[in-house]
């Protein structure tokens, strides 16, 4: 019998208004260690600030938010640091410096919030840009990146402190279906050799249930799942099938064309 996988972030009975508008109403989810979590749902729905409550960004009306067992709102800002220490997050927008080039984007959060010497910080650097693709490109500027080179960037810079959960708020915006392809190629394999814990929030369905464990649907301001990504595709809930009739089609007659762009999986 396979022991049960540690609950690493748990949102429980979270309600979470904006004025008369309610986003979040008893919302609870479960994140399992190691595993790959994909929250969807249509525009507006609450899935940013699902994710600035996990980061601790925002606090629930009611309810807990409890990372590593810890409840968020009881954390002063020193428990919070390290809490976040803990974290890595790949921006929607990337958020790169323009006036530094990548080795520096990439170094930064070595600098800023660890005592490595500049030894230290090189080989940690050319680890990840090697782990990304990225040897040669050190002295480049954001500038002078393509799309897909940036997301390989902020990737690896999200990474730099070995986090133990990384998240993806909408990872592949921007990118044409091959650079999408690519950069989700890359997050498999990089979590395969890291084992980090992944919360992914992303519109781009059917391709990103390749890479889920599990999907939860936000509709409505509640949560639905997680499942299974073959069981939500499959699911008798009415909000689970309006969105995956609308989003993938009838089921899921792509599938083959889907499996031969994730065959190196």
């Amino acid at each position: 019998m396979k022991p049960e996988k540690e609950i690493v972030i748990e949102l429980e009975d979270v309600h979470k208004s904006f004025g008369s508008q309610k986003v979040l109403d008893g919302v609870s989810l479960k994140i399992l260690a190691g595993t790959t979590t994909v929250i969807v749902g249509a525009s507006g729905q609450g899935k940013s600030v699902i994710l600035k409550h996990m980061l601790g960004l925002l606090k629930p009306d009611s309810g807990q938010v409890r990372v590593f067992g810890r409840d968020l709102a009881q954390c002063n800002k020193a428990d919070m640091r390290q809490i976040r220490s803990s974290f890595g997050v790949l921006f929607q927008n990337i958020a790169l410096f323009d006036s530094m080039n990548v080795y520096d984007n990439v170094a930064l959060p070595l600098r800023e919030r660890t005592r490595s010497n500049e030894k230290q910080v090189r080989v940690a650097v050319e680890e990840k840009l090697a782990l990304m693709g990225l040897e040669g490109q050190e002295d480049k500027f954001p500038a002078q990146l393509s799309g897909g080179m940036k997301k390989r960037v902020g990737l690896a810079r999200a990474l730099m402190l070995d986090p133990k959960v990384v998240f993806f708020d909408e990872p592949t915006t921007g990118l044409d279906v091959n650079k999408s392809n690519e950069i989700y190629r890359l997050f498999y394999r990089t979590q395969q050799q890291l084992n980090y814990t992944a919360v992914i929030v992303s519109h781009d369905v059917p391709k990103i249930f390749k890479l889920s464990d599990y999907v939860a649907l936000i509709a409505n301001s509640r949560m639905h799942g997680p499942l299974s990504p073959e069981v939500f595709q499959l699911s008798d809930n009415p909000l689970i099938r309006d969105f995956v009739l609308e989003t993938m089609g009838p089921i899921y007659s792509s599938e083959t064309e889907e499996s031969l762009l994730y065959e190196t999986f």
